[in-house]
């Protein structure tokens, strides 16, 4: 009746113990984030299609970017060294799905022990030395009562899509980055093939004012004025030569290669094809990377806070020993020294220097960093969409009226010219309008450049790219 008053008193003090473990380890749930006004506008679609759902393969037409981008893709740095902690990231999930193995281990030992004689003599000392031979193996298993393991291994799994959703994150800055490269390569050539239009047409133009004073028709001044505008467009075409020679160096690192020239198609033949469809708010949380990134931060952090929440209760473990011990080396490995023991474990942290507390304070606090940063990253992700929409909104308009600002340009050109011959205008006001019309004509390949590159930020502030 003593024996079993003991045991149902211990069974009554452990068991709230028991019903305490049911809520150690808490399941993740979604922060609570306000989605629905994060891009800035009323014209939004109520169905699910989305520009980032589209491969880069069917959004860009030009083959020589496909092709480009899938060189990148290949042999960019970055993405390589994403792909390492991809690796990385793997081997602590097999860490993880092992953590409810028991752990094996086996040693062999051989010790030779000195101890005094029997009468205590002190010249006597360490006559009568003894060995001992050992080889055993040792099994142990912790119980999971807690979810300390269970949550070690989603935290790994966590930390492992973290990887993966980083990989994806590179790899859709690095789509953009290359089109967006590809595309101010092709706006300078179209700029400088009008500047060198324009620099033909300014020679023409000072050798007939040469002529004119020649004949008496034209001063110095209107000479100096034309060699002028020569001389600016002739400096603006070295300047955007050197761009070109250094844009083509930025697209041979985000390739991988060596500087060099790349072949390319013109602005012209330009075209996208896909409308601009940007999907309802609440896609972001699953196309783009660094919001998945963030959020699989959350999952990590939280159950790394579990397992410190663990820490506080005891650990259960069963350890089992096996093997051969024997003082004499021939009878070592025989059936008669053969020794085996089941060890059954229950080990509470008392005092421990405040350490499991300090681990699952800093393991909170941490946690709310990743809340934190997940909350930052829809805000940053909102903004770029917004801003990039707005972009491609505004030049779109702006096409229209720089279009005909180019055209009612030129037109004030040839009229300057024939006003001139007539003396009704000044040189002076034929070079105004000259300069005129050559900015007006840059400003539309900016234009178009900018519309094609609001259009590959909208596709990269969405998450696409990395399907």
């Amino acid at each position: 009746m003593q024996k079993f008053a003991i045991n149902k008193f211990f069974i009554v003090a452990i068991l709230p113990l028991l019903l305490q473990s049911c809520f150690v380890a808490k399941n993740y749930t979604r922060p609570d984030v306000q989605i629905d006004s994060l891009y800035r506008t009323e014209n939004l679609p109520t169905d699910s299609i989305n520009l980032a759902t589209v491969s880069y393969k069917d959004l860009f037409t030009d083959s020589y970017l496909k092709t480009y981008i899938q060189k990148g893709l290949d042999n960019n740095l970055d993405i390589r060294i994403a792909l390492q902690n991809i690796t990385a990231a793997e081997a602590y999930v097999k860490q993880g799905k092992a953590g409810y193995l028991p752990t094996l281990s086996g040693s062999a030992s051989a010790t030779r022990t000195a101890r005094n004689s029997e009468n205590g003599q002190f010249g006597s000392f360490f006559t009568q030395p003894f060995n001992q031979y050992e080889t055993s193996g040792t099994l142990s298993w912790e119980a999971d009562i807690w979810g300390k393991i269970r949550s070690t291994k989603r935290a790994s799994d966590a930390s492992y899509l973290q990887s993966v959703a980083a990989h994806q994150a590179v790899k859709t800055d690095l789509i953009a980055q290359i089109a967006t490269t590809y595309y101010q390569l092709l706006a300078l050539d179209k700029q400088i093939v009008v500047t060198e239009e324009t620099i033909e047409n300014r020679k023409k133009s000072l050798e007939t004012i040469m002529a004119l004073k020649e004949a008496g028709q034209a001063n110095q001044v209107g000479v100096d004025q034309t060699a002028a505008q020569l001389y600016s467009a002739q400096s603006q075409l070295l300047d955007l030569r050197n761009s070109v020679y250094q844009t083509e160096n930025t697209l041979s690192i985000l390739l991988g290669e060596q500087p060099q020239s790349f072949e390319r198609n013109t602005l012209d033949n330009q075209t996208l094809s896909n409308e601009m469809q940007v999907g309802v708010p609440a896609l972001l949380l699953r196309n783009r990377p660094d919001i998945m990134q963030a959020e699989y931060g959350i999952v990590n952090n939280f159950e790394l806070t579990n397992v410190a929440r663990s820490n506080f209760y005891p650990s259960i473990t069963l350890s089992a020993q096996a093997g051969f011990q024997s003082l004499e080396l021939d009878n070592w490995i025989d059936s008669k020294s053969i020794f085996a023991n089941l060890i059954g474990g229950l080990t509470q942290p008392i005092f421990n220097g405040r350490k499991i507390r300090t681990t699952y304070e800093v393991a909170k606090a941490q946690q709310e960093q990743a809340i934190l940063n997940f909350k930052k990253a829809l805000l940053t992700a909102g903004k770029e969409v917004s801003e990039a929409l707005n972009d491609y909104t505004v030049s779109k308009e702006k096409e229209t009226y720089v279009s005909k600002q180019v055209v009612a340009l030129k037109r004030a050109e040839s009229n300057s010219e024939e006003l001139l011959n007539s003396g009704y205008l000044t040189y002076l006001d034929l070079l105004t309008a000259r300069e005129n019309s050559l900015n007006a004509e840059l400003n539309l390949i900016n234009n178009k450049f900018n519309q094609l590159s609001a259009t590959v930020e909208l596709y990269r502030s969405l998450g696409g790219g990395w399907q």
